[in-house]
């Protein structure tokens, strides 16, 4: 794991700016340790490819030619490690969010006696719009699931709400009632976040580390298969 930092490398790739995501803590670092693993992965290939380079630099029956090529040939077998075990992790974070969205968005169970559940929906839908929101928040915040449970886990129009509203509150409650569980699904949406908008940071970072565009390392490995080749075929 990097415990250091390489000034050749974005630091945006360093594994430590996983600890940096919003709710990341000493209770959620178990469950972001993977994602530190992706970006260790792409922050080690990038300062590998700049290691090989600096060796091939020094190494002077090498052209420049023969140093891009290895260089590149590197940078392409990194690439393909760094974009296997970001894939892997971004399908992990997937089914794990959509898992703790599907817990925190479950329905609600009835908590108390359909009478008089149906007697709470009654009172609050003879409210105004105003005073129908404030008692169901006080509900919420007072943790009072006999009466939260009466308006939200029935249809909302019996109770005056909208669906939308309906479901609003009930994520809140869920998430009131399971602080970790809602911690969890913040850490890790944040860690599919930063894993969608730097990901793609390691193919300049490559690029820069091989000291040529890709496009310039195909041509000289075309060039190199085409001569390699004509020399296979006159040799035969």
């Amino acid at each position: 794991m990097s415990d250091y930092i390489d000034t050749r490398c974005s630091p945006s790739l360093h594994p430590d700016t996983v600890k940096s995501i919003d709710g990341y803590d000493d209770e959620t670092a178990l469950v972001l340790g993977p994602t530190i693993t992706a970006f260790d992965t792409a922050y080690q290939a990038v300062i590998a490819v700049h290691d090989a380079r600096a060796l091939a630099d020094k190494n002077p029956s090498w052209p420049e030619e023969r140093k891009i090529l290895e260089s590149d040939n590197l940078a392409r077998r990194k690439l393909d490690q760094v974009t296997r075990a970001f894939d892997a992790e971004l399908s992990r974070l997937g089914k794990a969010v959509a898992h703790l969205e599907g817990e925190l968005t479950a329905p609600l169970t009835m908590k108390a006696a359909a009478s008089i559940a149906q007697e709470i929906r009654a009172h609050v839908k003879a409210m105004n719009t105003e005073q129908r929101h404030d008692f169901v928040r006080a509900a919420l915040d007072s943790g009072d699931e006999v009466t939260f449970s009466s308006v939200c886990a029935a249809p909302p129009y019996l109770s005056g709400l909208t669906s939308d509203l309906q479901q609003s509150f009930t994520r809140l409650w869920h998430e009131k009632q399971s602080p970790d569980m809602a911690k969890r699904l913040c850490a890790m949406q944040g860690a599919k976040t930063m894993i969608e908008q730097r990901a793609g940071l390691v193919f300049p970072e490559l690029t820069k580390a091989v000291g040529a565009s890709p496009q310039k390392a195909k041509r000289l490995r075309e060039a190199n298969t085409a001569a390699e080749r004509a020399f296979a075929v006159r040799g035969a």
